[in-house]
């Protein structure tokens, strides 16, 4: 290491305790490609900030994001990038507000994807998912017990290393004082993003998200909510997703890759039928994004398809916020039809909001497995009633009625993949685990 690049590491404790205090989340890595990443801030008044980052085989290379001034109207957040990264390596990045750095007492770190095609088997990774979280707010609370708890969660999915976290939705509970202001819906993102628990999490993970009904409106909201524009616009500044809409299609709906995975983040309520709506061909994702999610099913090469959605899709339990319920049993089966005519193999679905955890499979002869791994409470409060649900195709014994989180890698040679599933309670001890493996038509 270069003696400058030592003196400054040296004195960053130093110069930085005068920034902690404009600092109120963050930072934290969001999406990553193989030569781009982006990196999120909020800070607390009106500042400028950037990122300056270099790879941990080149610590003498420092190199910088752009720098965004951060705004009351736009919660004071900041997407920074960092390009022209080089594939499959790990940068170390430090958060400068108004030319400062900020110290923070644990890792921080993103990592560029690793270029494999046509170089080998692809990358062994790992990620973290979960529903459901509730910061308690004692003024704005519901009385009684609190709904939220258990917060040290995060300090146990970050011990865990995974390369990213997909949060599926619920991610913030808008309140009633909440969701029919901007004041009241940024307020409610400001808290809760600030928690102490959760900061390392943030800043060591990549983060994707998808959302459901808690932080797009008012419980079970569907396309007529009122305020749904200004719901999404926070949702874009409090994350840094690749996209929030694909083409023409709008709506906090996005696409990545990740090794040899495809993964498509829905948006099951932009487009929503009314739950309590009487009608036939109800919708919860709309005609143009099931189009979208069809076509990109077929095109799809990657051994998995991963297909993230905030209600569960494969249960046959008509309770709850299940494909199955509310009429929309038939848009559920149109997606199952499509992918056993399709012949489209290896489709997995991340699903969350129901307050429990379980693994759902639908298995028919002649036919793809389909799969459902439901994630949820992160640490709002569990559904205890989950085991007398009538779900006839949960895998016995993976019922979770406890917070809990989702560890799911994906491994082996080229030919050989497999995806284990595991379950984590806050403290992060084994629940349940789970594996299953590609299916090849190479093999057929």
């Amino acid at each position: 290491m270069k003696p400058t690049v030592f003196l400054y590491l040296f004195l960053l404790p130093l110069l930085a305790p005068a920034q902690d205090n404009l600092l109120n989340a963050g930072p934290m890595p969001g999406y990553s490609t193989m030569k781009e990443a982006a990196i999120w801030c909020q800070t607390t008044k009106s500042t400028t900030v950037y990122v300056k980052f270099w790879n941990l085989q080149k610590p003498e290379e420092i190199r910088q994001t752009n720098a965004v001034k951060t705004t009351a109207e736009e919660g004071f957040t900041a997407v920074l990038t960092a390009r022209n990264l080089e594939p499959g390596n790990t940068y170390q990045y430090e958060l400068y507000i108004d030319d400062k750095p900020v110290f923070l007492p644990y890792e921080t770190l993103f990592h560029s994807q690793k270029i494999w095609k046509w170089r080998g088997d692809p990358p062994d990774f790992s990620f973290l998912t979960g529903s459901g979280t509730y910061i308690n707010e004692t003024k704005y609370d519901r009385p009684g017990k609190p709904y939220g708890g258990g917060y040290e969660i995060y300090k146990s999915m970050a011990t865990k290393h995974a390369d990213f976290m997909i949060w599926l939705g619920d991610n913030v509970y808008l309140r009633e004082p909440d969701w029919n202001s901007w004041s009241g819906i940024l307020h409610r993102y400001t808290h809760d993003r600030a928690i102490p628990e959760l900061q390392e999490f943030l800043a060591s993970t990549h983060h994707y998200a998808i959302w459901d009904d808690h932080d797009f409106g008012p419980n079970d909201s569907d396309k007529g909510f009122w305020n749904k524009n200004r719901t999404k616009k926070a949702f874009e500044l409090f994350w840094a997703n690749p996209s929030y809409g694909v083409g023409n299609l709008e709506g906090a709906i996005t696409s990545f890759q990740w090794g040899d995975a495809d993964f498509f983040l829905l948006d099951n309520r932009t487009y929503r039928s009314p739950d309590r709506r009487k009608e036939k061909n109800k919708t919860e994702l709309g005609e143009q994004q099931l189009q979208w999610l069809f076509d990109n099913l077929a095109s799809s090469y990657a051994t998995f398809k991963f297909v993230v959605l905030g209600g569960q899709f494969l249960s046959t339990s008509d309770k709850y916020e299940s494909y199955s319920n509310y009429g929309f049993d038939g848009e559920r089966k149109r997606i199952i039809k499509y992918i056993y005519k399709q012949n489209i193999h290896n489709v997995v679905f991340i699903t969350g909001d129901v307050h429990f955890s379980e693994i759902s499979v639908l298995k028919k002869k002649g036919k793809p497995d389909i799969i459902d791994i439901s994630s949820s409470p992160l640490n709002s409060s569990p559904n205890t009633n989950a085991i007398n649900q009538k779900n006839t195709l949960r895998v016995p014994g993976s019922v979770i009625m406890e917070r809990n989180f989702a560890e799911v890698k994906v491994s082996g040679p080229r030919l050989d993949r497999k995806v284990t599933v595991t379950n984590y309670d806050v403290n992060g001890k084994m629940l349940y685990k789970y594996e299953f493996k590609a299916w090849y038509p190479e093999r057929k």
